[in-house]
């Protein structure tokens, strides 16, 4: 029995302290003024009266109640039952009032301000009666409070004494479970008070169902799931109970937990800073301090009254878990919202379910008892019993509970596992013997109530309903009520004026009363009646293993588990082989839980005593099983696996040698698992619940003599609580089901009391010394497991044991321990320290934890911490023999290295180093995705030869495929190494160190983890090694040179390179340091060039090195972005004397292949050596200008120039051109003559050269003649040369025959029917070109159209765009007088018009400022824009990293294709063809020569001039021609090979810039297109591509020719170039030695050793084989031009990139592939495989498909050839028979014309020449843009649906489609798609520019519409069309205009437009809009028949008049017209007929 009520208290207003209305409480009386002894009383009660602060009021208020709980230091809850009513008092103040207005700083008032004070005026204060109760009567404190007040009021005739003495001292409540008591506290009222019956269940009457109707279903979730999650949680309201009764239900709602922090449900407002506190509360405040919560940054808030909550955005709040929140959202809207199930119906019922609210209120909280019944469901399987008397102590698996319940992942769980009120939970509810409650019967029952709702859901609500009565029932036990009578006082009364104050209460009187109640209560024991509920067992419910949660757990066959128990039998039996077979398979089943578990299990069966040795290799399997077993789970060890283990760990060991024995728990401690401290608790506890259960169960020794080992685990699940392991049950007949820890617990708490002390005593110490003995052992367990084996060799750096980076060192096999640290003995002592006080720590804080937790003496706690660190250096000091011993082991038999097969001349500089070849992205070599083998990853080793990088092994998983993988490339072409760590690889079971990624331009990966036998300086002295030889510091040292079979590696001889040496290195380097310092080096150049000249021996070889040594070649280095303009680049200003060249060397040089080629193309005669007495015929000539290199550096010997040309003026304006590369002819079109040049870009001016006076007349001589007019000289010569433009300006040479000129290149891509070819659907787009040509007219022009004048410097450099333009503003003459505008009727003045010039030079815009070309009329200057080498190496690396990634990208948006478009490869390879075929279709339609000046002439450059000319000249596309072609426009002009390729050791920052590869890649793209036109095969292409970056030829080491002729190559090449044209046959005598180059001039390097030509090379295989041969190679003389196309849809991937073949490495190095095949052929016959099957499996990615299945030819060839041997004949050549084969009779061959073949023919052309086109146009707009600012005017894009399928203006594809919208200008209607944007140019026409007056300029589109507008009449004239390029919205050219609605064709809208009547133009044209100056299209006037007035159509625009519709018949169709009104249709009409007579 407890008293109803502790305290009385009367709190009154403070009138001491007030200031300006406000003061604080005060108690005026409490009772008993003494504390009672059990219940102190609370201070600061006075607070929690008043929650807003006490303050005066001006009116009176209603009386309030209200309850306040208060928590003491027990965390009890006092309730406070407040009654406040108000008292009147009178003022006076005591200031005067002016002074009072002003309140101090700091003081103002908290809450609400208080009307001014008037003198005398009447004021109520506040005054309160309290009730303090430890009791949660809330009804029964209102009833007494309302009395006493009541009493008070209505001044009734009883002592206030009475009623409080008898509230405190006589009134006796029962503990929940009691009877009703019935009293009255004496003023005549009758009360009843009935206690709950549980006392764990809370009571909330209707407070539950209040909080769901304010704040709704979701948000009472949050709340609940905030709460559940320690979440700080605020209510604010405006009434007080209310936030009282919000609290009470919140933490109702939590049932069967208690909430155990802080709450507050009403803080008072002097508090509010509480509110900070770091710990989680649920508090309540009121809503006038809303504002000053509003900050708080971690605290939910609630508004009760508004209904809503607000979660910050830090706060991570998780939710129940699904499907747990959907059905508790569900059963709450079944309960709260019973109408929504009939919602629907047709005939909604009459009646639906409407509880009472507090029925209603039970319902809701048993939907919140069933969730958690749910949640928990399984939870007592996971208590943990570790002790039982004195208390017993529970604890809980919560990684078990979490595993078993698949929850790992599930936040909200988690968290609520590591509540505290969680583990208040499993101490209260944990013990299984106790009183029960609803939630033990919930629980247990809830799998039965689940499985008959899942059958019937009805039965869902009925659950429900019976579970809420049970909550009903506690409440109200009682069926009947009692009528209750209670005073209270009558309306308004507290409204009475003069009632007077509260009376005193006398303090002795009322401690009377209470004094007699309570000895009257003692006598009256009526407690003895109430017996407390029964402990008894509490029920078990489901065991956690057969819930059906685990749906999601892979089913695990029996099959599987087999195999698993036979690979471990296997390795015990030692049949090591056989557990190895199966090795693969049982890792992947360890995939599972169960079978991890069964392998724990199966494990230990294998365990006797306490120690199993093994031999090595078991040991090694065991570890791996171990490893793998562990690899799986989280550290939290969810499945137990871990724990099974340990024992296991400590078992298994191995003897290293006498008395070292290896335990496995030395290979396995890398695992996360145990550095987790809750993992070792939860498995001490579960170690210590076993044996508990050992102390008291019947011993059971018959059924199994190995129960006492500690590895007892159940199949089902690792903590089953009937721990039984799975041999036990075979001996089932014998064996008892036996007790579970629990219940053994139960039996014995229950007998508990029976047990006399003595045996009480010895019970709690067995258990105490079990608990402790526990701790020792697994104290040394986690010494065991943490303390790293390798811990005497730990370098500073690791000092960290819990390192996760750490390298690994479980490695499951024999070497497993080296560690990737150097094992150096100087490091012996020092971090022993570190590491082991870390885990002395670790294990100390472990035995604290767990010893407190089971009570272990704190003696033995103290002998523990003792013996600790003594267990340590012991276990340290046994490590370090274990350490040691196990570095020595065998390493275990690993695959046999394979060496692979070498080149000749090729040696091993790194053995091979034992590796793994791990898969990277590409998906061919890994298994599964294509069905393949799994090649990928493989064991084997890498080796480092002087020219390849090469791995050799075989396939890990040896049982699925036992191919040799080869993966291999030369070294040279590595572009990146770094390192990788990789962590644990899955398919090796291991874990390895340390791996290395090797990238290769040739597109290989070689991603490495070296093996652990590997040590870190092995790694290091190879990537030392690698990167030497990838930069050898002198090009002899390439492979091409040292690699030569004969080469004894003799020091290099004097007179090599210049600064070969050490001396002219250095230098070298100061002389670069000293000018980029600035200083000026002396001009050495004369002393090299001079002394050669005088002695002018003919028998010396001039260009010989021996000779001649040059300046070291300091600028060639240079990188290119910095570009080095200073004049010493260029040659010495005063110009040596031409060197007399003797006639032997020029012989040599004629002898080059690029001088024969001229010689072909007749640039050069033949018959004469160059000279220069030239013959008049002759229009070019060779010069000598270069012989020495002296004008530039990186030219060949011999150039061609025009005959007018002087070597000395070539001198002079050469450096006007970077590096002194002049514009050089390359090459002549056979048909037109017209040249291709290839040159630098030009040098800037210099400011000083532009101020400079006017030089002389240009007849003046010698040094005036500036550099500038030579050029202009050089470029007029060339004019000249071109023949076609040989003629005057005046006659016809405009028409020539050679297909039109632009300007019909223009038409024809515009008019379908000159290019009668063209498809309908290209006609309809839109073409850029009339846009472009729409505003050429806009350039302004020199006056009159004729050419500009000559004017001064200045005139000449500003008005230099003029002539640029020029060519676009004069008419060839045959055109036709035609009208343009008004103002200019000469006719031929004003219209613009490409001018065709002679020559056109491509250049950059920035150079445009260096070229003059007013003084030769005819050359155009075009700038054009082109990928800088920057851009080509950006997209490169790109490239690499889509083709060969270097992991599987798991992103799906970055796919392959997406990561090439990314790239931008393609688009520069398409950049590549459009500038190659603007220049063919200049020189070959047009017969224009094209100088190409682009950068320095060396890249860009060269692959536009060679593909150019491989489009141009059929003998480029044969096997010799395009050796030619690369030796000439590659090798003789120069290409920075060894820059570019990141050859030389001063590139190696530059990274790899692949130019030559763009090139072969174009050549590639090509040959696709044109399968018949090349000799050569795509395996040609990429033989070359890979050899261009192997260096193992010569060919592409050097830069330029001069460097060649250096090193004595050239003289190699020029000796086997004459030998081929003179005698093949004939071997050189010595007697030639003098002459040749490779004689005893060029030093002592013989001959052999200048390596070889990669052509050469080919020419031998190719006599051989015809593997480089096109089989398909048909040359067709009729069309020699070939014309790709180069849309980015026509390019391809070149398989270059992509392909692979593991079998032999790259097919690119034949020899290595023939060594293989016969070695395989050995092998096979060494086995004596006689009758071998002919069925070969092809592998994709492995073996290379063209060689593992040859096309037909190269099969029937190879036939060939095997017959002939066989019979013995001697075998012919290949192509001798090819040649011999009979072509089918010709009129087959002839190509039949057809008009679809025709059609396709014209139409590449003319796509063709719409390319070239847009890059003249897109050159001009550049230039126009610089001189007048016509285009700086950008569009306005808006986004934009178009209806119908419309073209991009830009790149002419559909912008129509399932993208439905693209960009469209809001000006000019200009279209185009959103990534085409940034390419427009910016000439939008909406601010028509004005040029000559005012000609202004419109773009029109022809089309358009759906083709509902004809496309022209049958034919136009070329004039008008010609015309139509330039609509104009001249005035006087619009007759009419208007808005009309069209309607489409048939079954079409109506559509308004803006229609224009063009009376000039003859048309009818319409728009979109007014404002669009953008033409949708026309209808053309010539075609119409008819205008008449029509009858309505249907669905017509609406307000529209019947008279408004008229029609146009055309010959085509009709159209239907809609205007405005009728008279405005009659005016169209009329206008319309006016146009067409």
């Amino acid at each position: 029995m407890s008293r109803l009520a502790d305290y009385f208290v009367v709190v009154g207003y403070d009138h001491e302290k007030e200031r300006s209305g406000i003061s604080s409480g005060i108690i005026l009386q409490r009772f008993p003024e003494k504390d009672w002894p059990d219940t102190p009383f609370i201070e600061g009660i006075e607070w929690f009266c008043q929650p807003q602060g006490w303050a005066l009021s001006t009116d009176r208020q209603e009386p309030q109640f209200f309850v306040s709980v208060l928590t003491d230091i027990d965390a009890n809850r006092h309730y406070c039952a407040c009654l406040c009513f108000n008292e009147t008092v009178s003022i006076t103040p005591s200031k005067p009032v002016d002074e009072e207005e002003d309140p101090v700083e700091g003081e103002a008032p908290l809450v609400r301000p208080i009307p001014t004070i008037m003198h005398h005026s009447i004021m109520y204060a506040p005054k309160c009666l309290v009730l303090v109760s430890r009791l949660d009567y809330i009804e029964t404190f209102r009833n007494c409070l309302g009395i006493i007040y009541t009493v008070y009021v209505e001044n009734i005739g009883v002592p206030l004494e009475t009623l409080v003495g008898n509230i405190i001292g006589c009134i006796q409540v029962p503990p929940p479970g009691g009877p009703q008591v019935r009293f009255s506290i004496g003023a005549g009222d009758r009360q009843a008070l009935q206690p709950p019956i549980s006392p764990s269940l809370p009571v909330t009457h209707t407070s539950v169902n209040l909080l769901f109707h304010q704040l709704g279903i979701r948000n009472v979730l949050v709340l609940f799931c905030a709460i559940m999650t320690e979440h700080k949680i605020l209510f604010h309201s405006k009434s007080y109970s209310r936030l009282t009764e919000a609290c009470r239900a919140l933490t109702a709602l939590m049932y069967p937990f208690r909430y155990n922090h802080v709450y507050i449900p009403l803080l008072p407002a002097p508090l509010v800073e509480v509110l900070s506190t770091p710990t989680p509360f649920v508090i309540g405040v009121h809503s006038s301090l809303k504002s000053e919560v509003s900050d708080l940054m971690d605290v939910i808030v609630a508004d009760l009254d508004g209904g809503s909550i607000m979660v910050p955005d830090g706060v991570s709040l998780p939710l129940l878990p699904e499907p747990l929140l959907s059905n508790t959202q569900e059963a709450l809207s079944l309960i709260l919202q019973p109408e929504l199930s009939s919602a629907d119906y047709a005939f909604p019922p009459l009646a639906v379910r409407a509880p009472q609210p507090v029925m209603l209120d039970k319902e809701i909280r048993a939907v919140f008892m069933r969730t958690f019944a749910q949640l928990l469901q399984g939870y007592r399987s996971c208590l943990t019993l570790i002790r039982i008397h004195p208390k017993p102590v529970i604890t809980f698996h919560k990684a078990a509970f979490l595993g078993e319940r698949n929850l790992i992942d599930c936040d909200f769980s988690t968290r609520v596992l590591d509540c505290m009120f969680f583990t208040s939970f499993v101490t209260e509810r944990g013990p299984p013997w106790r009183p029960c409650d609803v939630w033990d019967e919930l629980y247990s029952n809830f799998g039965e109530l689940l499985k008959l709702e899942i059958q019937d859901p009805r039965l869902l609500l009925m659950h429900i309903q019976e579970l809420a009565q049970q909550l009903y029932t506690n409440e109200n036990p009682n069926p009947q009520s009692y009528a209750q009578k209670i005073l209270v006082p009558p309306e308004g009364a507290f409204a009475r004026i003069h009632q007077p104050p509260f009376p005193i209460i006398h303090p002795s009187q009322v401690q009377a009363i209470i004094a007699e109640g309570l000895t009257k209560n003692n006598i009256k024991s009526r407690l003895a009646s109430l017996r407390p509920i029964q402990p008894r067992i509490v029920p078990m419910g489901q065991h956690i293993s057969n819930l059906n949660d685990n749906k999601n757990i892979l089913s695990n066959s029996a099959r599987r588990l087999e195999v698993l128990r036979n690979c471990i039998n296997c390795i015990f039996e030692n049949k090591i082989s056989d557990a190895r077979k199966t090795f693969p398979a049982v890792l992947r089943a360890l995939k599972s839980k169960q079978a991890r578990l069964a392998l724990c299990n199966e494990l230990g069966q294998h365990v006797i005593g306490n120690k199993a040795m093994l031999e090595h290799q078991q040991f090694d399997l065991v570890v791996r099983l171990m490893n793998c077993a562990l690899q799986d789970d989280s550290s939290m060890d969810e499945h137990g696996v871990a724990a099974a283990l340990l024992p296991l760990a400590t078992a298994f060991c191995r003897k290293l040698c006498t008395g070292v024995i290896q335990f496995a728990y030395t290979c396995i401690q890398e695992h996360a698992v145990w550095q987790n401290q809750q993992f070792w608790e939860a498995a001490f506890y579960q170690d210590v619940q076993k044996d508990i259960k050992a102390l008291y169960l019947p011993r059971l020794d018959s059924i199994s003599p190995r129960l006492g080992n500690d590895l007892v685990l159940s199949p089902t699940s690792p903590r089953d609580s009937k721990d039984f392991s799975w041999q036990n049950r075979r001996s089932i007949l014998n064996r008892v089901q036996e007790p579970s820890a629990l219940e053994i617990a139960a039996e014995q708490m229950r007998i508990w009391i029976t047990i006399e002390s003595e045996k009480q005593k010895e019970l709690i110490t067995s258990e105490e010394s079990t608990l402790y003995s526990q701790a020792i052992h697994y104290a040394n367990r986690m010494v065991s497991l943490l303390i790293p084996l390798d811990i005497g060799n730990r370098s500073h750096k690791q000092d960290h044991i819990f390192d996760e980076e750490r390298a690994s060192n479980s490695i499951a096999n024999s070497v497993a321990e080296s560690d990737s640290v150097d094992a150096e003995s100087g490091f012996e002592e020092q971090d022993q320290g570190e590491t082991g006080a870390q885990v002395i720590r670790l294990v100390t804080r472990f035995v604290d934890k767990v010893c407190n937790e089971g009570g272990v003496s704190r003696e033995h706690i103290r002998n523990l911490h003792q013996m600790i660190p003594g267990v340590v250096h012991i276990h340290i000091e046994t490590l370090e023999a274990v350490h040691r011993e196990s570095k020595r082991l065998p390493p275990i038999q690993k695959p046999k290295i394979l060496t692979p097969n070498m080149l000749p001349g090729e040696e091993v500089l790194l053995d091979g180093m034992r590796v793994y070849l791990l898969p990277d992205g590409r998906e061919e070599s890994t298994a599964g995705l294509l069905g393949g083998p799994p090649l990928l990853p493989a064991e084997g080793a890498i080796f480092l030869t002087n020219y390849r990088i090469i791995f050799k092994g075989i396939p890990c998983d040896s049982f699925a495929c036992e191919q040799v993988v080869v993966r291999s490339f030369p070294v040279m072409s590595l572009t990146k190494e770094k390192r990788v760590t990789v962590q644990y690889l899955a398919h090796l079971d291991q874990w390895l160190q340390e791996g290395l990624q090797l990238r290769s331009c040739t597109f290989q990966l070689l991603k490495l983890a070296f093996d652990e036998e590997v040590t870190p300086e092995n790694i290091d002295s190879m990537r030392k090694m690698i990167h030497k030889v990838r930069y050898p510091p002198d090009v002899f040292h390439h492979f091409a040179f040292t690699g030569q079979v004969v080469v004894a590696q003799t020091p290099l001889h004097k007179s090599k390179e210049k600064n070969a040496t050490l001396r002219g290195f250095a230098k070298k380097t100061l002389l670069k340091t000293a000018r980029k310092a600035g200083f000026k080096q002396k001009d050495k150049r004369q002393k090299y060039v001079l002394p050669n000249m005088n002695i002018n021996n003919s028998s010396k070889y001039m260009t010989s090195p021996g000779r001649m040594s040059l300046p070291p070649p300091d600028d060639f280095g240079h990188d290119d972005d910095l570009s080095v303009d200073d004049f010493d680049t260029g040659p010495p200003s005063a110009v040596a004397p031409s060197a007399p060249t003797d006639a032997k060397t020029l012989e040599r040089l004629v002898e080059r292949s690029y001088v024969k080629d001229w010689q072909r193309l007749g640039l050069c005669n033949s018959s004469s050596s160059p000279s220069n007495t030239k013959q008049k015929s002759e229009q070019f000539r060779l010069t000598t200008v270069n012989t020495l290199y002296m004008m530039c550096r990186s030219y060949p010997a011999l150039l061609v120039v025009p005959s007018a040309v002087t070597d000395e003026s070539i001198r002079r304006f050469c450096r006007c051109y970077r590096q002194g590369r002049i514009p050089s002819i390359t090459w002549r079109h056979p048909r037109t003559k017209a040249l291709l040049l290839r040159g630098a870009g030009h040098h800037g001016k210099s400011v000083m050269g532009m101020l400079k006076s006017h030089p002389a007349p240009a007849s003046s001589t010698g040094t005036e003649t500036t550099s500038s007019i030579e050029q202009e000289r050089y470029l007029s010569a060339l004019v000249t040369a071109t023949p076609l433009f040989a003629l005057r300006q005046g006659s016809a040479w405009g028409m020539s025959d050679s297909s039109l000129s632009i300007d019909s290149l223009l038409l024809a891509a515009e008019d379908p029917l000159i290019g009668g070819t063209l498809t309908p659907e290209v006609a309809r787009r839109s073409n850029p070109f009339n846009k472009a040509m729409g505003t050429l007219g806009v350039f302004p022009r020199s006056s009159g159209g004729k050419g500009p004048k000559n004017f001064g410097r200045w005139g000449s450099l500003k008005d230099r765009r003029q002539s640029s333009q020029a060519s676009l503003s004069s008419v060839p003459p045959n055109r036709g007088n035609v009208r343009h505008s008004t103002d200019c009727d000469t006719g031929l003045e004003g219209v613009h018009t490409f001018q065709r010039a002679a020559l056109y030079i491509l250049g950059e815009k920035a150079h445009m400022k260096g070229v003059k070309i007013e003084s030769s009329p005819k050359t155009d200057f075009i700038p054009v824009e082109y990928y800088d080498v920057r851009h080509t190496k950006a997209a490169f690396k790109k490239l690499m990293r889509a083709c060969i990634p270097s992991a599987q990208n798991a992103e799906p948006e970055q796919s392959f294709y997406k990561l090439i478009e990314n790239s931008e490869w393609l688009q520069q390879i398409q950049n590549i063809m459009q500038l190659s075929g603007a220049v063919v279709d200049l020189l070959d339609l047009q017969g224009s020569s094209v100088g190409i000046c682009l950068e320095d002439g060396w890249d860009i450059t060269a692959q536009i001039s060679s593909v150019a000319q491989l489009c141009l000249d059929p003998h480029y596309r044969t096997v010799e021609g395009f050796r030619v072609l690369v030796e000439k426009e590659w090798i003789g002009f120069g290409h920075r090979f060894s820059h570019r390729s990141n050859f030389s050791p001063n590139s190696q920052a530059s990274g790899f810039a692949p130019t030559f590869l763009q090139f072969l890649d174009v050549v590639h793209q090509i040959q696709k297109q044109f399968p018949m036109a090349f000799e050569f095969n795509e395996y040609y292409l990429r033989f070359l591509a890979y050899h261009s970056v192997s260096c193992r030829f010569r060919t592409f080491l050097f830069d330029c020719e001069l460097e060649r002729v250096e090193s004595g190559v050239a003289a190699v090449e020029d000796k086997r170039g004459s030998l081929t044209s003179h005698h093949k046959s004939v071997d050189t005598g010595s007697d030639d030695e003098g002459v040749y180059p490779g004689g005893r001039l060029a030093g002592t390097y013989s001959g052999t050793n200048l390596g070889q030509s990669v052509f050469d090379y080919i020419e031998k295989q190719n006599a051989r084989s015809p593997q480089f041969f096109n089989f398909m190679y048909t040359p067709d003389f009729e069309h020699p031009v070939l014309r790709p196309q180069s849309h980015l849809p026509v390019l391809d991937v070149w398989e270059y990139y992509l392909n692979e073949d593991l079998k032999h490495g790259p097919s690119y190095d034949l020899e290595i592939i023939q060594m293989d095949s016969q070695q395989e052929e050995e092998s096979e016959a060494a086995d004596g495989i006689i009758n071998k099957s002919s069925r070969k499996v092809i592998t994709l990615g492995y073996d290379g498909i063209n060689r593992s299945v040859p096309d037909a030819f190269s099969h029937l060839l190879e036939e060939i050839h095997k017959l002939e041997a066989e019979l013995g004949h001697l075998p012919q050549k290949w192509k001798v028979l090819w040649d011999k084969l009979e072509l089918p009779t010709n009129d087959s061959l002839t190509r039949h014309a057809s008009f679809s073949t025709a059609l396709v023919r014209s139409h590449g052309r003319l796509l063709h020449k719409r390319s070239t086109l847009e890059i003249l146009m897109r050159g001009k707009m550049v230039g126009a843009a610089e001189a007048s600012l016509v285009y700086s005017h950008p569009h306005r894009f808006e986004r934009y649906n178009y209806t119908t399928p419309t073209y991009c203006d830009l790149c002419a594809n559909v912008l129509w489609g399932p993208v439905k919208t693209g960009m469209r200008c809001m000006d000019c209607g200009y279209s185009c798609h959103e990534k085409c944007m940034e390419g427009v140019p910016k000439n939008c026409t909406k601010y028509k520019a004005v040029a000559d007056g005012n000609v202004s300029q419109t773009l029109t589109r022809s089309g358009g519409d759906n083709g509902s507008v004809s496309s022209g009449s049958a034919r136009q004239t070329s004039s008008q069309q010609y015309y139509e390029q330039f609509s104009s919205n001249v005035a006087e050219n619009r007759t009419h205009e208007g808005y009309l609605y069209k309607r489409g064709a048939l079954l079409k809208g109506w559509k308004q437009r803006w229609f224009v009547l063009d009376s000039i133009k003859h048309q009818l044209r319409y728009y979109d809009a007014m404002e669009d100056s953008h033409c949708k299209g026309f209808i053309d006037l010539a075609e119409v028949m008819s205008v008449t007035q029509a009858p309505p159509a249907p669905g017509p625009p609406k307000k529209t008049d019947d008279k408004s519709f008229f029609d146009l018949r055309t010959s085509r169709r009709t159209y239907n017209f809609c205007a405005a009104d009728a008279s405005s249709a009659q005016e169209w009409i009329e206008k319309l007929q006016a146009c067409l007579q």
